[in-house]
């Protein structure tokens, strides 16, 4: 953590990453502090680049996005062009939710969801399988979510 973060803005944080929805009257309340310095604060923590945006966090199952695979890439080259241009491809998927570059025997780690697993077969092979220099692909797919955080520990 950055030494210019008091204990106000790491208050402010742990709110809001539990829940973005709270306006600056509830947290300055929680904290006890005035609506103006929760304003200004989280103007400042957002310019600073420490709140990157605020999102809602749907259920997938909900939206028809029920099999996540965790897909271990590793390309026939290591340049910087060719580990640029997979990543660059590879982002544009809507399938895909994260993309790693990783040490160790991949070169990176994609977090994918789909509906199911003709979904994941379609994508695989119609996508990312289609991509230049892409050599190795293995999948491991989700059965149980024991834990899924979005806040960090401050």
């Amino acid at each position: 953590m950055q030494n210019s973060l008091d204990p106000t803005d790491v208050e402010i944080l742990r709110l809001l990453q539990q829940d973005a929805t709270l306006n600056n009257k509830e947290i300055a309340f929680e904290i006890r502090k005035s609506i103006a310095t929760v304003h200004e604060r989280i103007r400042k923590l957002k310019e600073q680049g420490y709140i990157k945006r605020i999102v809602a966090i749907l259920d997938r199952k909900k939206i028809d996005r029920s099999l996540i695979a965790f897909s271990h890439v590793f390309l026939k080259e290591h340049t910087a062009e060719t580990l640029g241009e997979f990543e660059t491809e590879v982002a544009k998927f809507e399938e895909v939710m994260e993309c790693f570059q990783m040490t160790g025997a991949y070169d990176f780690i994609l977090r994918i969801a789909t509906s199911d697993m003709d979904a994941y077969h379609l994508f695989l092979r119609h996508k990312l399988a289609t991509l230049p220099n892409v050599s190795t692909v293995q999948s491991f797919f989700v059965l149980s979510e024991t834990k899924s955080e979005t806040a960090y520990p401050l």
